[in-house]
């Protein structure tokens, strides 16, 4: 739609700003939503690690909706605004609302949100799908705690996933026994609502034996802390203790809708952390499923205690690896706000995968050291056990976190964490998209362009740090004498070129989707592990 406003506009709109016209003779709307996306062709500003054009336009397509929803305009048609995909993710993200168990008549009308005109249509629906599955996981995590136990939680996802062809099995108390998660159970202890393992299966892939590649999600359908109970100030905000949780289901959600051809496997343990007669105190003895004893000096360290169980039994799926997400620390809060996930990881190109989906999708990720002091903070100051679940270090509570949740994967296996505390919410319109409540972040960006993608040609086993991808790849330009070539290689493919009688070994180490991000090399003298293609 192309309108002749420059007599009717006013001021500058300012960026991300959006301003109603009424009556256009142009158009046959009674309202016009008109948009400033600021200045244009902009993309990826290196330092800040963001598309800023694809942002722009979140932004703007979320101003717009919310300028017509404020005048009660409930039937929205939104042009791709150069970019159908993010115009969508902005647009349902921002017009929706958790209402929750309001009375009917107090409720809002919600807006419909539909594309203008034909072009983007692909795009358009894969952004819609995508800003979908995550206001699921923001209402999951925002419904209250006695409204969303283990068991309802289980009753609700399994009813959306079974919908969409999605195996799920509600594992109960005897079966976790049975598999001796001696940590997992420890925490359900004080609650007399009765834990629950939801063991979900996505099917995607030509060979329905293919390894998957496996998400675990934090459970915490409300966390008091245990014997080491939390201040009163904002305990309601633990009814999204969940989060981790919500995530994985809502990744699996739009996997199935977009039928990604992949495997897939999420692993969830529930339950509620609360003091009692029963629970566990600190200073207790537990044995996780792997055998490792663990001391918990501090029961409101629960999070890493379920995670323990559910990493060692995702490892006896063949993972092609393990990604868990957990709002783990108050520490990760503390460290970057609610600017970015913080990651910690024994696979250098699966950062790397995520850091380019986080630079696109608007929601970014930082990495943190998984070293050995840290380690060492959780395992050689313990006695009497292998592990403590807390540190006696001042400081670096997510990195000890993180350490204490490697001793739980195995060395050969890819591993990834995400820590989400500081993401979950609540919103305070930090975002434009997401004006408020529990955020449902990083649901976007993790299934559709990131951690499935990252192992298209992966072997199961094969060592960290080795990936290749079809769906992200690096397009090289190489200009010899003897040598043009321009072709489109997987990342992480070792090239021989040769320009005359020189060789040079080039490994191509960044993500690409020709576009949005930038081409890197690294010329090397060798690189084991790697493909080798003679040009």
């Amino acid at each position: 739609m192309c309108l002749n406003l420059s007599s009717k506009a006013g001021p500058k709109i300012p960026k991300g700003h959006a301003r109603v016209f009424w009556g256009l003779d142009e158009t046959d709307y009674s309202g016009v939503a008109v948009v400033s996306l600021g200045k244009h062709g902009l993309g990826i500003n290196k330092l800040e690690e963001i598309h800023e054009g694809k942002e722009s336009v979140r932004a703007a397509a979320a101003a717009g909706c919310r300028a017509l929803d404020d005048v009660e305009i409930k039937d929205i048609k939104l042009e791709t605004l150069g970019d159908a995909e993010a115009a969508a993710e902005g647009a349902g993200l921002s017009t929706w609302l958790y209402q929750g168990y309001k009375n009917e008549e107090k409720k809002k009308k919600l807006p419909k949100i539909s594309l203008y005109g034909e072009e983007g249509e692909t795009e358009w629906r894969v952004g819609i799908i995508k800003a979908q599955a995550q206001n699921w996981a923001r209402e999951l995590a925002d419904t209250p705690a006695n409204l969303m136990t283990p068991t309802i939680f289980s009753q609700r996802v399994s009813e959306v996933l079974t919908n969409l062809g999605v195996d799920v099995q509600v594992r109960d108390k005897s079966w976790a026994e049975q598999k001796k998660m001696g940590s997992f159970l420890s925490v359900a202890r004080g609650s007399l609502e009765p834990p629950k393992f939801l063991e979900i299966s996505y099917k995607g892939a030509e060979n329905p034996s293919e390894s998957p590649v496996t998400f675990v999600g934090k459970g915490v359908t409300f966390d008091a802390g245990g014997i080491s109970l939390k201040p009163s100030s904002e305990m309601d905000e633990m009814r999204a203790d969940m989060s981790g949780a919500a995530c994985v289901a809502a990744t699996i959600r739009a996997a199935a809708e977009l039928k990604l051809k992949k495997n897939i496997v999420g692993l969830i343990p529930l339950t509620e952390n609360l003091p009692s007669g029963h629970a566990t105190k600190p200073g207790d003895l537990v044995r996780a499923m792997n055998g490792k004893t663990i001391i918990v000096d501090n029961t409101d360290a629960e999070g890493r205690l379920i995670l323990a169980d559910a990493l060692c039994y995702a490892q006896e799926f063949n993972p092609r690896f393990i990604l868990d997400i957990a709002t783990l620390t108050g520490a990760m809060r503390v460290a970057l706000s609610n600017s970015a996930t913080g990651v910690f990881t024994n696979d250098g190109n699966l950062y790397e995968t995520l850091r380019n989906a986080g630079t696109v999708t608007g929601d970014r990720v930082w990495r943190f050291p998984l070293w050995q002091h840290f380690t060492d903070e959780v395992t050689k100051k313990v006695k009497g056990a292998d592990i403590n679940n807390i540190a006696k270090c001042k400081g670096g509570g997510s990195c000890t976190a993180a350490a204490f949740l490697r001793e739980f994967v195995t060395k050969d296996t890819p591993w990834m964490h995400l820590d989400i505390a500081g993401v979950m919410g609540p919103a305070h319109d930090e975002l434009p998209y997401i004006p408020a409540g529990m955020t449902g972040r990083p649901t976007r960006q993790r299934p559709l362009q990131s951690a499935i993608a990252h192992t298209a040609d992966r072997e199961p086993g094969s060592p960290a740090g080795y990936a290749l991808s079809h769906e992200h790849a690096l397009l090289i330009d190489w200009h010899a004498d003897s040598l043009k070539t321009r072709r489109r290689w997987a990342t992480g493919t070792l090239l021989h070129l040769q320009s005359h009688t020189k060789y040079e070994n080039v490994v191509t180490w960044e993500c690409l989707r020709e576009g949005y991000t930038f081409p890197m090399i690294h010329v090397c003298d060798t690189t084991p592990g790697m493909q080798r293609k003679d040009m």
